[in-house]
């Protein structure tokens, strides 16, 4: 009969799996700034890095096989004698006792972190008889695979030591604050005691703490000496000597990242988001975070130390002085890469709003939700849940430019800039955005004063709403919508992209109306900077496996998207409202003109003001950092306060980036063509002392769209053409503004037929249109 059972069991053997599918276990993944040697965060889901035996204590080894195999050297993987005497004693009812070795616990820590699902997690670690038996036949086959101290290497990478801890490296870093390799005996000593069961002898808690103690003393060190690895003597000083615990979880994800100074944690979190949208990484966002959490990469992120502490510095200067509930959010990207260089905010990044002040949104408020500040979470920088961005205001006429430009239209463009100026948008009878009386759409300038005759360098340099209204027109907006969808931006809410499916009526597009992220208009200009090559902002800079090989998955993926002179063009325009100056000389001033002189490097970008003044922005960027300001309530982007330029996002953005660029080499913007800039060139009739029918059948017979401007004194009779504007050429098709005479004395009344030729229409408007819509009107 026992011939027979022992036949049935050896055949039963040997049909059971002696392979064992060796899946990596879980590592550490660290994100470094863009130098590589900068920690900005840890991320796992278990407290553990590999490392080689070369890089352990002498006397870890010693201890591990001391405590928890003795035989280890001389067994073939499963210690027979071992099993026997575990069975012997079981049976007679003693202590139990187990027989694994540390082949046989190996195998099964590899069995139950190569599982795919719960089952087989189950399976491989249940206290049954057929688990053991397949496990036998495992640890022999690993034994005939890898020696042992390659075994052992493994063992000690894999095991839990509770507390977080999982393997040698990190049970060292929680428990005492350093290496393995810098273990003491008593320290090792202790640290091996806790494999046998990590949650009894946990060191971190005062009340177990002297059972890790007591482990050490009376089973560990007496086994060490047993087995002739340590002397009675050594074994008696690691026990007389005091152990310094540290105790201290290792700091994992966005919450807890390092070097606080940097508020980096909105960086990370928009790593972790960009992430898990990346194809690349797995085939969902699951896998996807998974790997991140697990495979122990080494990210070097694209965050640039000096960017970051610079716009965080910024920021925080800027805030000292304001509400606490009111955010200034600056990111930087770099041109020709997307990779963004800078996060700050005046937030804390922490999931503990336990704290935080009350939501500024009523509606909100009234429900009890606290407010983002001063700890949240919510990607105020990027979007993502309830964040669907900010009014940008007048930044977007930049990108009426660059599609005037597409359609032929150079940037000596004149418009005659009156206001009101009655558009052909139709929107609402009786709003109070259309001309009184009428249902068309009826921007004003500043103080509701016409600009006069302007073009793209001097309309955007002061921010002319009634230049970029009619030369949305011309151009057609649907046109205007697609440049900004090329650059990058997205309609965040059901509102635009409903408007955007009627663009051709959407007046008030190239005032900035719609909802935008920092990241994404930040970028935008960006694109512009890299002559016309559009990159998808990334966090990424390099990317490195456990063993530190190069892998892919950080490289910039980009797209030429504008034409690269019209860029230029675009370019040349928004140097006009920093204080710059176009490669042609053609700015008359801007909204912002100090900015230059403070950034110190050749820069561009513009200004934006909003409904009300909802929010306040600013773009600055160089030809290698482009940096996008929002000054807003983010919780409730409605809301009833006014947002300035002058201490608040303008300070912010420009002291950002003058110490953000210190010390880098001054590179200058590349000089548009002159087709850009001027087009064709036709030369302007004189109509001097014309009658104003005469000079506009002369002008009209050569191309040329004519309006009447304002009358001036002149030597001409009164009601007669005393000039034009502009005089001598400008470009081919056109306008030409005819400024009758008021005779030889000044403020005389405009002759008849007179006043605007029909383009400003409405008369001078409701005197509270200003104070209703104060975006209509903007002096930004």
């Amino acid at each position: 009969m026992g011939g027979l059972a022992a036949k049935a069991g050896a055949d039963t053997f040997d049909s059971l799996p002696a392979d064992v599918d060796v899946l990596p276990s879980p590592q550490i993944s660290e994100v470094y700034a863009n130098d590589g040697a900068t920690l900005l965060a840890l991320l796992y889901d278990e407290n553990r890095r590999d490392v080689p035996l070369t890089e352990m204590a002498e006397v870890v080894r010693k201890a591990m096989v001391a405590s928890e195999d003795s035989r280890f050297y001389q067994h073939n993987g499963v210690d027979m004698k071992g099993v026997a005497r575990a069975f012997v004693n079981n049976q007679r009812g003693g202590d139990t006792q187990g027989a694994s070795t540390l082949t046989m616990q190996y195998v099964r820590q590899v069995v139950s972190y190569s599982a795919k699902t719960p089952s087989e997690v189950v399976a491989a670690t249940e206290d049954t008889g057929p688990r053991k038996v397949a496990e036998i036949k495992r640890a022999l086959a690993i034994e005939k695979k890898l020696g042992k101290d390659q075994i052992l290497e493994r063992y000690l990478n894999i095991a839990s030591f509770g507390n977080g801890a999982f393997g040698i490296f990190a049970a060292s870093q929680v428990y005492f604050g350093k290496t393995a390799k810098d273990l003491t005996l008593g320290e090792a000593a202790l640290l091996v005691g806790l494999v046998k069961a990590p949650s009894d002898f946990d060191p971190a808690d005062p009340r177990k703490q002297p059972r890790a103690i007591e482990r050490r003393d009376n089973y560990v060190l007496p086994q060490m000496v047993k087995m002739g690895y340590v002397t009675q003597q050594q074994a008696d000083e690691a026990k007389a000597t005091p152990l310094t615990f540290v105790n201290k979880r290792t700091p994992e994800g966005c919450a807890q990242v390092q070097r606080p100074d940097l508020n980096a944690g909105f960086f990370c979190d928009y790593l972790v988001r960009w992430w898990a949208d990346q194809a690349k990484f797995g085939k969902d966002s699951y896998e996807r975070l998974n790997k991140l959490r697990s495979a122990g990469y080494k990210i070097i992120s694209s965050l640039d130390l000096q960017a970051q502490a610079a716009a965080q510095s910024s920021v925080t200067n800027v805030m000292k002085s304001k509400k606490a509930s009111e955010a200034m959010m600056l990111t930087g990207v770099q041109p020709g890469t997307g990779r963004v260089q800078a996060m700050a905010v005046n937030r804390i990044f922490s999931n503990d709003n336990s704290q935080n002040g009350p939501n500024t949104n009523p509606d909100k408020r009234n429900q009890g939700i606290r407010g983002n500040w001063p700890r949240t979470t919510v990607p105020l920088l990027s979007a993502g849940g309830d964040i669907h961005g900010y009014q940008a205001g007048s930044v977007f006429k930049m990108f009426t430019i660059v599609a005037a430009l597409e359609r032929g239209l150079p940037l000596d463009y004149p418009i005659n800039a009156v206001s009101p100026y009655k558009s052909k948008y139709i929107i609402d009878d009786g709003s109070p955005a259309a001309c009184p009386g009428t249902h068309f759409y009826c921007p004003e300038n500043s103080g509701k004063k016409s600009a006069g005759v302007v073009n793209m360098w001097t309309g955007l340099g002061k921010s002319v709403n009634t230049y970029f209204v009619p030369l949305q027109e011309r151009i057609g907006t649907e046109k205007v919508v697609d440049v900004a969808q090329r650059l990058g931006l997205s309609f965040h809410n059901t509102e635009d992209a409903n408007l955007a499916k009627a663009a051709h009526e959407w007046g008030a597009y190239t005032l900035g109306v719609t909802a935008q992220t920092p990241l994404e208009m930040a970028n935008a200009y960006a694109t512009l900077a890299a002559d016309g090559k559009y990159c998808s902002p990334m966090p990424l800079l390099e990317l490195r496996d456990k063993e530190g090989k190069k892998l892919e998955g950080a490289e910039p993926t980009c797209k030429q998207v504008v034409d690269p002179d019209v860029a230029r063009g675009a370019v040349d325009a928004g140097r006009c409202p920093l204080g710059d100056q176009s490669a042609y000389g053609k700015c008359g001033g801007g909204t912002a003109g100090g900015i230059r002189g403070i950034v110190k490097h050749p820069v561009f970008g513009k200004t934006g003001t909003t409904d009300k003044e909802k929010s306040a922005t600013l773009i600055v960027s160089t030809k290698s950092l482009t940096m996008a300001g929002f000054f807003t309530d983010p919780d409730w982007p409605q809301t009833n306060e006014r947002f300035e330029h002058a201490g608040g996002v303008n300070d912010a953005v420009e002291y950002a980036m003058r110490d953000a660029m210190a010390g880098k080499p001054q590179q200058g913007f590349e000089k548009p063509s002159q087709k850009i800039a001027f087009g064709t060139r036709q030369s302007i009739p004189s109509v001097k002392c014309n009658s104003i029918e005469d000079a506009r059948n002369k002008l009209q017979r050569v191309g040329f769209q004519v309006e009447i401007g304002s009358a001036e004194a002149s030597e001409c009779p009164r009601g007669t053409a005393a000039k034009t504007d502009p005089e001598g050429s400008t470009v081919k098709g056109g306008v030409v503004v005819i400024i009758p005479s008021a005779g030889g004395g000044a403020g005389a009344s405009p002759p008849p037929g007179g006043g605007g030729g029909g383009r400003g229409g409405g008369g001078p408007g409701d005197n509270q249109r200003c104070a209703q819509l104060p975006w209509l009107c903007p002096n930004d």
